[in-house]
Formats: C-alpha cells, sequence, structure tokens
C-alpha cells in the first residue's frame, strides 16, 4: 500500500499527516537516526497497529506523535495543528486534552486506591468521565476501593487504561500494553482498549513485537531500520479472544 502524498494542512477527514518525519540523536559519525522519512496518515477512530522489532522506530514515533518527544526534522499534524511548530506549553496542552497515554509498566500510585488513581485526570481533563464509570468499562467496577498491592497485573493495567480514558481522549497511544503480562490477562486489556475505540471513537494507535496482535487494527504499520516496511489492511479486525502469542 502506498502512503497518499499530501501538500498543506491536512484535511479534515485525517487525525494526524505526518510528512518525512525524522528522530537523530547525536551528530556526525555517532549519530543514531531513530527514524528516517516516516509518511503516514491516520483516520479518525481508526485502530492502527504499529509492528516492529525492538528498536524500529515505532515507540520513538508514537511518542513523537503523543507530543512526548519532538522530530529533528519533518512535520507532525494533528488535525489543522501542526505539532512540529507548537511551543512547550501548546504541546503540554495538546497532551493533556487530547491524548491518553497507556505503557507496558502502570504508574500507578500505590498509596492510592483504583478508584483514586483514575481521579488524577479530573485535574487535567475538561469533562472527565466518572472513576467508577471508567474502571467499570474495563470490567473493574468492584475493585474500586483496591490498591494497586490488592490487584493482579492485569488488573493494575486495566486501571491504567481506565485511567487514561477517563480523560475521554480523541487519541489513545498504547505502547507495548500487554508485553509484561500473560496471555489471559493480556486479552482483557486487549478487549478494554477495543471497547474504547469502538464505543467513544477514539483513535487507537497500539504499538506492538507481537504478530498477531497486528490483527486487532484496520490496519498495519510495519517498521524496519527506523522506516516504514510496508502498510497493510486487515480485511477484518480478529476479536482479543482468537489472538495467540
Amino acid at each position: 500500500m502506498q502512503v497518499t502524498e499530501h501538500s498543506g494542512n491536512p484535511t479534515g477527514d485525517l487525525t494526524y499527516a505526518l510528512r518525512k518525519v525524522c528522530k537523530r540523536y547525536g551528530d556526525g559519525t555517532a549519530a543514531v537516526h531513530a527514524l528516517r522519512d516516516v509518511d503516514l496518515e491516520v483516520k479518525p477512530a481508526e485502530m492502527l497497529v504499529l509492528l516492529g522489532p525492538s528498536g524500529s522506530g515505532k515507540s520513538t514515533l508514537l511518542n513523537i506523535m503523543g507530543g512526548l518527544d519532538r522530530a529533528t526534522s519533518g512535520e507532525v499534524w494533528f488535525g489543522n495543528q501542526n505539532l512540529s511548530s507548537m511551543n512547550d506549553d501548546a504541546l503540554t496542552q495538546y497532551r493533556r486534552k487530547r491524548v491518553g497515554f497507556i505503557f507496558q509498566f502502570y504508574n500507578l500510585i500505590p498509596s492510592l486506591t483504583a478508584r483514586e488513581n483514575v481521579e488524577l485526570v479530573n485535574e487535567i481533563a475538561d469533562d472527565p468521565l466518572p472513576a467508577a464509570e471508567a474502571l467499570e468499562l474495563v470490567g473493574l467496577g468492584g475493585r474500586l476501593d483496591h490498591f494497586p498491592a490488592q490487584l493482579s497485573g492485569g488488573e493494575q493495567q486495566r486501571v491504567a487504561v481506565a485511567r487514561a480514558i477517563a480523560k475521554r481522549p480523541a487519541i489513545m497511544m498504547c505502547d507495548e500494553p500487554t508485553g509484561a503480562l500473560d496471555v489471559r490477562t493480556g486479552v482483557r486489556v486487549l478487549e478494554a482498549l477495543v471497547e474504547v475505540n469502538q464505543r467513544f471513537g477514539s483513535t487507537l494507535l497500539l504499538v506492538t513485537h507481537n504478530a498477531d496482535v497486528a490483527r486487532l487494527g484496520d490496519r498495519v504499520v510495519r517498521f524496519l531500520d527506523g522506516g516504514i516496511r510496508s502498510i497493510e489492511s486487515n480485511s477484518r479486525r480478529a476479536a482479543p479472544s482468537d489472538l495467540e502469542w
């Protein structure tokens, strides 16, 4: 599949448009090129899987699209906003208002209950989803007042999912969210992410090194050596329960 060329600001039917995005660490002969001339378009409410081995550039790209890092060169458009030219304050507001992040490690505060961990987003979200509703959505309605130490790894990750979706984000950025989980608990986390994508219409970007997880996406972007090797469409999205790993 070829990436459609586009000039000027992205049209309203795209969530993201990336043009010749590069990321370099260091200079001269010691420079490390994490991304090389990446072009990519992402549609609203799309579930996009970024697939590739460790060090291929997929997490670096996710961090740039999420406003956690900046490209060395190229442009990253979110709607009609050029993230590449935003100052730090504007980029912080973009992250707070638009993006929900989920990482491999849960980053929960151990002294707070599941409900209280989710309620942390009340301080930055304009119209947050009630914590109890967000936790019910990920199947933890009966664990609201449990502390992280009282929850399994899969339950802790689902609290992290609930915390992200409580912002009602336009974008969900998921970096290896099942990487530390066994098959059964990983499926539960993926089911929660699919539910968020379908129920709220959030655009979901999922980084993984697991080829079978790629079957979940509308499209699969395959990375190798800092570039996009191919972009493929799935004829149908698989259910999390159908996956093997």
